[in-house]
């Protein structure tokens, strides 16, 4: 990761953490940048922040390293981006990207399709795992509802072999289908050495980065075949508790010492696991693989091979277009979801909950986008339900297999 300062001189206060932004300035690793620094605190006087003339000399040395070292970067024009995928315009709203799109439509279906059964192959040939991490890939925070975060969809792929390197290479698949991804090995060492969530220095006056300080619509996997048996102390507990609040809340936790302070997130949470995980997540499903490959490096390796390059650029357009697309329910779908919910109630009480039609919605609702509707049918809702069934279908097996939960 390449570290720079960003100097800013006028609406500094308008760009929240961990905003994408792109920026047109003029870089310079002048080292005379250092002796201005110093003298204009020297003088009570600061470019960037009013508020720096009452740093103290340590706090100077941290924050003005010499320019050799971190370069500046002087900002000219800024603008908040709202995905980081260069393949797609940065904005969707204007007349002339809208034929950009209209364009793209007719080709979904076939791309769905596609992509599909490359993920199919991925999963060891699982079409079911297929479709809800396809489902996972385009999912995102479109609204907050009394601090509820509306659209995430964390996956806990359960089931996932051990000790052969398998996660490893799937993280490295994803990594060629969407625009930032990363991998967090969750080994006991891990757990209990590293911080998750930033804090704040107050002897250099710097905040501190930690792991779960992620850019918006990263897509992050947590690896938890890697964790073996042992204790976690009180830095794993702290870390594990993050997590959660991440998965759940979509929010991550500033550590200020004497307070914290939250601060909203959208980060695509996928979790593969053995068993069932620790972490909480939206919808389990247990992979079935069809096939072990003898060599799991040298089958994923081949198979990202096999795609062509114009295919594995529709494939990225795929997933990041999805993402940014609007999405409705009619009155009349509606009304119709309802009425099915009630005679669902009526037929067996146990079989639905109102956490199991929120699940519903958020699965019709990607299902839906995933062949470029941007409303919900009756067709699409049925769609939703029977994938749900089959699901759940898979857990209770296994469960009745092995006498507990998986």
């Amino acid at each position: 990761m390449h570290v720079l300062f960003w100097q800013i001189y006028e609406d500094w206060d308008s760009f929240k953490v961990n905003d994408m932004l792109e920026v047109y300035g003029v870089l310079s690793v002048d080292p005379a940048l250092g002796v201005i620094n110093e003298e204009s605190s020297k003088g009570g006087l600061s470019i960037l922040d009013p508020t720096e003339c009452m740093d103290t000399m340590e706090e100077q040395r941290v924050h003005s390293p010499p320019p050799s070292l971190v370069p500046r970067l002087h900002a000219i024009v800024t603008r908040k981006l709202q995905h980081v995928n260069p393949l797609l315009p940065l904005t969707l709203n204007d007349k002339e990207n809208q034929e950009f799109i209209t364009n793209i439509m007719p080709e979904l279906s076939t791309v769905r399709a596609e992509l599909l059964g490359f993920l199919t192959h991925v999963l060891l040939g699982d079409s079911l795992a297929a479709e809800y991490l396809l489902l996972h890939f385009i999912s995102t925070v479109y609204s907050r509802r009394d601090f509820l975060p509306l659209g995430k969809f964390t996956v806990n792929l359960s089931g996932c072999p051990r000790n052969n390197g398998y996660t490893k290479y799937l993280h490295k698949t994803i990594q060629q289908l969407v625009p930032s991804s990363y991998c967090l090995p969750m080994t006991l060492h891990n757990m209990n050495t590293l911080r998750f969530i930033p804090h704040k220095d107050y002897t250099a006056n710097r905040l501190v980065t930690g792991v779960l300080q992620l850019a918006s619509n990263t897509s992050l996997m947590l690896d938890e075949t890697l964790l073996e048996q042992g204790q976690l102390d009180s830095t794993g507990v702290r870390n594990v508790t993050a997590l959660g609040n991440l998965i759940t809340w979509q929010k991550v936790d500033y550590d200020f010492n004497y307070h914290r302070m939250e601060f909203p997130c959208n980060i695509n949470v996928l979790i593969t696991s053995e068993g069932r995980s620790l972490l909480p997540s939206d919808c389990q499903v247990h992979l079935q693989a069809q096939m072990i490959p003898a060599n799991v490096e040298e089958y994923m390796t081949n198979l990202l091979m096999a795609v062509l390059p114009s295919m594995l650029r529709k494939f990225r357009v795929y997933l990041s277009l999805l993402r940014l697309m609007d999405y409705s329910i009619s009155d009349e779908v509606t009304k119709a979801v309802e009425e099915d919910f009630v005679e669902m109630r009526k037929s067996d009480p146990q079989s639905i909950t109102a956490e199991d039609l929120h699940q519903l919605l958020v699965v019709a609702r990607l299902i839906s986008l995933s062949a470029g509707h941007r409303t919900l049918s009756r067709e699409r809702w049925q769609q939703a339900k029977q994938l749900e069934v089959l699901r759940r279908s898979r857990i209770q097996q296994k469960v009745h297999v092995n006498g507990n939960e998986p």
